[in-house]
């Protein structure tokens, strides 16, 4: 049995900087919509969102038909919340708000299997080939096509970023200017010169210790960030896209200005 590789790992490799679509929205048929589009991997919230584990996998299922790699956002809890996304197959998780390197250690021993971690082996799902792949090719594929990607989303994530980032066994950091603008006290301002410093601190961090960066958002000119060091970049989100779709449409028809959902939310970055 082929089990499948990451695409996002592939384009790195290759030398390309992929692209992920955000999804609020629980329907298997979004993941195909965004499989049509061609990006490289859908990001599916369980953190903020309300799913279940059966239509999480259904979600997993849509995107490995269009070799879209799967990149789950997980509830943060014990290890069963962590290793359950890559037992239906998810290629990643994202973990959000990890915020000491000892935090990191535990979360790679919990996911990755030795010689990287301590995570307990099943192989009865389909990312094991329901026990059909033999154990060490299902350990191997494992600890390296499937991704780990952790948030720095906090002034406590990034006094020790760069701790952070010297952890071994992930592979992605992702800065978060959302939470992080919101918790000095400057939600929604991005742009902020704090924000942007923050930002530039996590990007050299990574890129010190050999870790892939990626951007929620394409929150800069995409030559900067770029230069920055960010590899993979997220686009948007579904209900965003949806949102400004009907705006448009009633206004239109009503003859009155459309307002984006994204101006809304970040109206108070001025």
């Amino acid at each position: 049995m082929i089990l499948r590789p990451s695409r996002i790992l592939r384009e790195l490799r290759n030398g390309a900087n992929p692209c992920t679509l955000k999804l609020n929205l629980n329907d298997p048929r979004v993941i195909e919509m965004a499989g049509l589009s061609g990006a490289s991997g859908v990001w599916i919230c369980n953190e903020h969102v309300p799913n279940d584990w059966s239509n999480l996998e259904h979600q997993v299922r849509a995107a490995r038909l269009h070799d879209l790699d799967s990149i789950v956002r997980v509830s943060k809890g014990a290890y069963s919340d962590y290793v359950k996304a890559f037992e239906l197959d998810a290629t990643a998780i994202m973990v959000p708000h990890v915020s000491t390197e000892e935090e990191a250690r535990k979360l790679v021993e919990m996911t990755r299997f030795q010689p990287l971690g301590r995570r307990p082996i099943d192989g009865g799902n389909i990312d094991g080939g329901f026990c059909q792949v033999p154990i060490k090719q299902y350990l191997h594929h494992s600890n390296t096509e499937k991704l780990l990607i952790f948030q720095i989303e906090s002034p406590e994530a990034l006094d020790r970023v760069e701790a952070i980032a010297a952890v071994p066994g992930y592979d992605v950091l992702l800065f978060g200017p959302g939470d992080f603008s919101h918790l000095i006290g400057k939600a929604g301002q991005i742009h902020d010169p704090e924000v942007v410093a923050a930002r530039k601190r996590v990007a050299a961090a990574g890129r010190q210790h050999g870790k892939h960066l990626m951007m929620p958002g394409m929150i800069g000119p995409r030559r900067e960030l770029e230069e920055e060091g960010w590899r993979i970049f997220n686009l948007g989100a579904d209900v965003l896209c949806l949102g400004s779709a009907f705006n448009q449409l009633v206004a239109e028809y009503q003859g009155t200005p459309a307002v984006a959902p994204a101006a809304v939310y970040n109206s108070s970055d001025k």
